[in-house]
């Protein structure tokens, strides 16, 4: 369960963003560099740290962010030597592989556990639940690269080319900020369908997550499409403990099987009254054990849970079932439906946030020949791992963020001082933000023409 008292302010410090923003800045010197020494002008630790400050200031594009790349604060605060044109930036940044980057999240997560900041997470006897889920992020009819997936128009034979990614958060139902581990990249050879898509890029994520965490105790969850006996085994290998939707038109034999030990009398069922809403909604758990998860797979037996949600009328509201490894009792099948219910925080509280908060999720900044597209998601990622970090741990950043109120406002203001005054680092600018400091200063200058210090 939720313990706010887990995460101690003394071993918040190293869990602000500038002492982030100095280990992923080290992490990314140690990353290989390709390039003939000729071309060598701008380092690739300059290009990536680059990149995590404009997703870091939310710029709209990378036009944008050029705009400021000869602002002193990007040396001040980002420890940039020197900004790369976007040409230059397109071209380091697509010889990377995807891979190089997530000893970067790692080490993020490394920090947030030895500051005690994931006890805030524990769901269940030390686990935490991890759910994952894809999205695309590029689209386009005529730029592709080999890594591209297609869609064929049944129609017109027109062919659209497009990215996704499979993402994994942790997450709590209590706690609206979610923790990202490095995604994966779906690509073409994965299949040609969501299905194949998906199940494969997760056997390669799952497996990086096991072999970058191999003591860290974790309760998969997710949609549907994971409620098949291959992923079910592979978690199984993978020692990860599950709960995954379970729809009936996908799991028949399951259902029948609810059915029959529901007439034998092994289903539990709980029911009570939620008188919070508007009206009064009665809410049902039913739940029964050791059931085979279909015909072809009869060994292997999942406990299944139900929830539903009954209008005044008896009509249903909501139902949502699940299958799970975990055992389920009277006592933990409501804490169970919530855990179940937490995949959703990877849709709305991570790609509805990198889509609708500011990131530019769904914007284009960048295609290329090999990687880039896939490298600027994951820079995006790594961004909204240090902003998540921020509004877990750092008390500073907490309270400019309840002062501007909404995300986009903060962002807005925060990218406004960046422009227009000179800092020593973020804690300096939000600072700065949070006591109105700016107000005693002279009218802004021009980041053409210099920039006012804010003293």
């Amino acid at each position: 369960m939720l313990n706010p008292a887990a995460i101690p302010p003394k071993t918040r410090k190293h869990l602000s963003f500038d002492p982030l923003i100095r280990q992923i800045r080290l992490r990314a010197k140690l990353l290989p560099d390709a390039r003939n020494g000729a071309d060598c002008t701008y380092s690739v630790a300059d290009a990536v740290i680059s990149g995590v400050a404009m997703f870091s200031l939310k710029e709209p594009s990378l036009l944008a962010f050029q705009e400021r790349r000869n602002d002193v604060n990007m040396k001040n605060i980002f420890r940039i030597l020197q900004v790369p044109s976007d040409t230059q930036m397109r071209e380091i940044l697509d010889s990377l592989g995807p891979d190089s980057l997530r000893p970067m999240f790692n080490d993020v997560l490394r920090e947030l556990q030895r500051g005690k900041a994931l006890e805030a997470y524990d769901f269940l006897d030390g686990y935490c639940l991890l759910s994952m889920d894809g999205s695309g992020y590029y689209s386009s009819k005529k730029v592709h690269c080999e890594q591209c997936l297609q869609r064929t128009n049944s129609k017109t034979g027109e062919i659209t080319y497009h990215h996704q990614m499979l993402a994994a958060a942790v997450v709590h139902p209590d706690l609206k900020q979610v923790i990202p581990f490095a995604p994966e990249a779906i690509i073409k050879q994965d299949g040609n369908n969501k299905n194949d898509c998906e199940r494969n890029a997760s056997k390669r994520l799952l497996g990086k997550i096991r072999d970058e965490h191999p003591h860290k105790k974790l309760i998969v969850v997710e949609d549907g499409l994971a409620s098949n006996a291959p992923h079910i085994r592979l978690l199984k290998r993978l020692n990860m403990r599950f709960i995954l939707g379970a729809k009936p038109n996908d799991h028949e034999h399951l259902f029948e099987e609810v059915s029959q030990a529901e007439s034998e009398g092994r289903v539990t069922t709980l029911r009570w009254a939620d008188d919070t809403k508007k009206e009064e909604v009665t809410c049902e758990i039913r739940f029964a054990r050791q059931l085979p998860l279909n015909k072809s797979n009869a060994d292997l037996l999942v406990n299944f849970l139900q929830y539903t949600e009954y209008a005044p009328d008896g009509s249903i509201l909501k139902r949502f079932s699940w299958v799970t490894d975990l055992a389920i009792t009277r006592g933990n099948a409501r804490h169970l439906v919530r855990g179940g219910r937490s995949r959703w925080k990877i849709e709305n509280e991570t790609f509805n946030t990198l889509k609708n908060q500011g990131y530019q999720f769904g914007h284009n900044f960048g295609h290329g020949k090999q990687n880039l597209s896939t490298i600027f998601a994951m820079l995006m990622m790594l961004a909204f791992l240090v902003d998540q970090t921020q509004e877990l741990c750092c008390p500073l950043f907490q309270a400019v963020r309840k002062k501007r109120i909404t995300r986009r406002s903060l962002w807005d203001h925060q990218r406004s001082h960046f422009r227009h005054f000179e800092f020593t680092s973020m804690q300096h600018l939000h600072e700065v933000m949070l006591y109105d400091l700016a107000k005693e200063l002279p009218a802004p200058i021009s980041a053409s023409r210099g920039l006012a210090r804010v003293p």
